[in-house]
């Protein structure tokens, strides 16, 4: 008994030292977990972005409904300089005003579908036969000869291989796990060339296919069941490139069944009617910013910021990517607002567009106000940047923190977790994640960190898909999350001295600065 005293002891003490060297503000840490847990906006931010503004594609009216509400509440909650800003052009906004699909031979049956983004509409209701194309490719083209004229494109896929049911849709990271993840999401250059020139390569047919007298194409992403379809889009947000024939992303269900027919030779005529819209009135692409200014007289002019992409795909509501982030990091500032906090530094919150089509809006900002990593010519706003933390990976809780080989905020960020061990958050991982928007930050020397969170269902059924809507979403989890980012926020704004850096980067292109859209 008296060794078990003995390691509390011991235990405590640590602890102890640990939050002196922080000088963490326990009671501060305990007011922001009750103001979450008493007075949790969560489900109504949630609910105004996904359900009120709908499917956020950027320059979209979604999107511009997603401004105007994150805008408006940020002024409600007290954040001064609250709007949005240009971080550059970004192209066409798009959206779908109806869509319909059904097969009417050899029987009636309505299909489930979603055009992808910035492809054309049809000239009213098409009744049209199905034809099976081999490969997506100008030889399988050439190959039909006249058989495409007036045709419906059905592309063929691999026999049906549908993800079994006894396999779970969503999980939890183990405890054990947490500080020992590898590099998630990350992206070599010679992969993002391989993937550019891919999308590329893939417009260019569809636009032969069109002019082979195809009316419209059938594609499919075989990972999907139950209905749901994983859709994106085409390079003709920007000016440069002119849309594609009409293409629907159709069920894996519905897909190979029309497959199977085809392949027996039995005729297959569908009913399709998609009419969408462009918009080309502004072409500049928007973040919305706002701040939390700061009070002490030395350190006011240095900021901490944080943030999640507003912009989403347009299938869904764009629910767990990512109004989760956009929605924890509002909430986060809500909270700080409503505990009256006098930050010693800003608190800066932004809110991104352009993401998905390659962290546009973030790296858009990054150079308009920092630098450009391709030189390294840096800014002197630059050097006034502490942190900026991320949250883009879904509706799971928070497990911890990726470093980003920054080993010299490990003490620091354990100190700041510890206070919420309780609530799931323990782990770092000196790993790095990637593919999201602290990578603009990181770029050019500014701390820039992601969190680790639960993954959910995240990639297995909502990411990009007709899923990803307000039910999908976790709101405990967000809770959760949101309690965190205010409390890491707040320490990065009090403490004595900015975050420690990593040695300045060498200076190269950003991994998504191409010429060619995403």
């Amino acid at each position: 008994m008296r060794k078990i005293l003995a390691t509390i002891i011991v235990l405590f003490s640590v602890q102890s030292l640990v939050y002196a060297q922080e000088n963490i503000d326990l009671q501060m840490m305990e007011k922001i977990k009750k103001e979450e847990k008493n007075n949790s906006q969560i489900a109504s931010i949630a609910y105004n972005l996904t359900d009120v503004c709908g499917a956020r594609l950027t320059n979209s009216p979604g999107y511009k409904r997603a401004i105007a509400y994150t805008t408006s509440a940020l002024k409600s909650w007290g954040l001064q300089n609250a709007g949005p800003e240009s971080w550059g052009q970004f192209g066409k906004g798009w959206s779908t005003e109806l869509s319909y699909i059904a097969i009417t031979k050899p029987y009636y049956q309505q299909l489930i579908a979603n055009p992808v983004a910035w492809t054309s509409s049809t000239n009213g209701m098409v009744h049209a036969p199905v034809v099976l194309l081999k490969n997506l490719d100008s030889a399988s083209i050439q190959k039909m000869g006249t058989a495409l004229n007036g045709a419906i494109v059905l592309v063929q896929s691999r026999d049906s291989l549908i993800r079994s049911a006894f396999i779970a849709y969503a999980s939890r990271l183990a405890d054990s796990t947490l500080n020992t993840l590898p590099d998630t999401y990350m992206l070599g250059k010679d992969m993002v060339s391989f993937y550019m020139n891919y999308i590329t390569r893939e417009y260019q047919t569809k636009l032969y296919l069109q002019q082979q007298g195809a009316v419209a194409l059938l594609s499919v992403n075989n990972t999907g069941r139950d209905g749901t379809v994983f859709v994106d889009g085409t390079p003709a947000y920007d000016t440069r490139y002119a849309p594609a024939l009409p293409e629907m992303l159709i069920s894996t269900e519905d897909y190979y069944r029309m497959q199977r027919l085809l392949k027996g030779n039995t005729a297959v005529t569908l009913d399709l009617n998609v009419q969408n819209s462009f918009y080309a009135d502004d072409l500049n692409g928007y973040n919305v910013i706002a701040e939390i200014p700061g009070t002490d007289p030395l350190l006011k002019s240095q900021v901490v910021m944080l943030g999640g992409h507003l912009d989403s795909w347009h299938s869904g509501t764009g629910a767990t990517d990512n109004a989760a982030g956009c929605i924890v990091m509002m909430e986060a500032v809500r909270i700080l607002k409503a505990l009256g906090v006098k930050p010693k530094r800003t608190i800066r919150i932004a809110l991104w567009g352009g993401e998905e089509q390659g962290l546009l809006g973030s790296f858009g900002y990054v150079k308009k106000h920092f630098g450009n990593p391709i030189d390294m010519k840096l800014s002197p706003e630059q050097e006034q940047i502490s942190a900026y933390y991320n949250l883009d990976n879904g509706s799971g809780k928070i497990r911890g923190v990726f470093l980003q080989n920054n080993p010299l905020v490990k003490d620091i960020f354990s100190a700041w977790m510890a206070p919420f061990a309780d609530m799931g958050a323990t782990g770092l991982t000196s790993s790095n994640t990637g593919s999201t928007d602290h990578l603009s930050f990181d770029a050019v020397g500014i701390p820039g960190f992601q969190f680790i969170q639960d993954p959910l269902e995240y990639e297995t059924r909502t990411h990009h898909s007709n899923m990803d809507v307000y039910d999908h979403l976790s709101i405990p989890d967000l809770q959760q999350a949101a309690t965190i980012v205010a409390a890491f926020v707040y320490n990065t704004a009090m403490r004595p001295n900015m975050l420690p850096r990593k040695p300045l980067p060498q200076p190269e292109r950003f991994i998504f600065d191409t010429d060619l859209p995403f």
